[in-house]
């Protein structure tokens, strides 16, 4: 299906010229979005500083009740909700393969790093999947929307640091009461991480809990400080 899809998509391109990924509108060839439905995604506005969930415009400060008792990340960076038409472009590129999408996600999460101020880390490093999951899918999402954000960041893109060790069930087929036992435990640094200030990348975060287990697993390799950088935020 990925490559059928590829090959299709590459001849819309030279017959049609490159379309917008929403409207079919023209739009520029490397970003694949029109400028008005660009402006229409659904931006995240203000924001926990540790975990980047929403907060009313209207809260008194920038950390969520869950961060006051025990925050997981040293920071956190997430670029939109996870709402329409952000949803469908991130479940069509996990589940149908549209390995463009990528490329526009990682590019909308590194404009909105490019747009604040951040410590640069010394790592990205992708949420990875196990290997089983991994050959069912053929592709790790993070890790594609990861590779688009080395050059903002000025760091390096590492596949060789964390590792799942076991095939979870996914996230989404869980209630939430039952997402932490199921992640507890799933990862693994596959070396000594000492002194180094990494960021996780993800595709989206709905209750954290992926993303703390592989920082737990980071810490315990040495980070002195893990980032969270999260295309959309639920």
């Amino acid at each position: 299906m990925t490559k059928l899809y590829r090959w299709l998509h590459n001849i819309q391109i030279t017959a049609l010229g490159p379309r917008c990924l929403l409207c079919a509108a023209p739009a520029p060839l490397a970003r694949e979005l029109c400028a008005a439905c660009r402006h229409d995604l659904p931006w995240l506005g203000a924001c926990c500083r540790y975990c980047a969930l929403a907060l009313p415009a209207t809260a008194a400060n920038d950390v969520c009740p869950a961060c006051r008792r025990r925050a997981h990340f040293d920071s956190a960076i997430g670029a939109l909700h996870y709402a329409a038409p952000v949803d469908w472009l991130i479940t069509r590129l996990k589940f149908q393969g549209r390995l463009n999408h990528a490329r526009l996600l990682g590019d909308l999460l590194a404009a909105r790093l490019d747009a604040q101020p951040f410590e640069r880390p010394d790592a990205l490093v992708p949420i990875p999947l196990h290997p089983a999951g991994y050959r069912r899918r053929g592709f790790n999402q993070a890790e594609r929307i990861a590779a688009r954000l080395t050059r903002p960041c000025g760091a390096p893109l590492r596949r060789d640091v964390l590792q799942r060790r076991r095939d979870t069930r996914r996230q989404s087929e869980l209630p939430a009461t039952r997402r932490a036992a199921n992640v507890r435990d799933a990862f693994v640094a596959t070396r000594a991480l000492a002194d180094c200030h990494v960021a996780i990348i993800d595709d989206v975060v709905t209750t954290g809990h992926t993303a703390a287990a592989a920082a737990r697993a980071l810490r315990a390799a040495g980070c002195s400080r893990v980032d969270l950088y999260c295309v959309a935020r639920a």
